[in-house]
């Protein structure tokens, strides 16, 4: 017998990603939009990387206006690790549906349950069922 969890990974909807974006093609983006030579845009990354780290280690958030606000967290192994939330207008932007460019995989099951992905999963798979179904 499948598990719920099965069904769920099949068909609910996701984004097709293509390759990651790595820094040298984010600062040549900056440079052509801003005027900003790629030197000085890499010393505002890694200088900005630095401030937030520091930070940090002082037990701080940080709020980046139009970006979000970075958090020191610690897991229970005592590992620390930073939790990113984007900013209500950043988020509000790539939600806006006329300008979203990348595949949705499994679109027609935007807006469906668990129990509805499972259901689609025991119909196509009747010789494997969903357990509890």
């Amino acid at each position: 017998m499948a598990k719920k969890i099965t069904a769920i990974r099949k068909y609910r909807p996701e984004i097709k990603r293509e390759q990651t974006r790595q820094t040298p093609q984010l600062v040549e983006d900056i440079a052509q939009r801003t005027g900003l030579n790629e030197g000085e845009i890499r010393f505002v990354v890694y200088e900005l990387r630095d401030a937030i780290l520091m930070a940090h280690r002082h037990g701080q958030a940080v709020k980046i206006e139009g970006l979000g606000t970075f958090t020191p967290t610690i897991r229970m192994d005592g590992y620390f690790d930073i939790l990113f939330r984007p900013e209500s207008d950043m988020l509000r932007q790539l939600n806006d549906t006329t300008k979203f460019y990348a595949k949705i995989l499994n679109k027609s099951a935007i807006g469906k349950s668990a129990d509805d992905l499972a259901m689609l999963w025991n119909s196509e798979h009747p010789d494997d069922p969903i357990e509890g179904e």
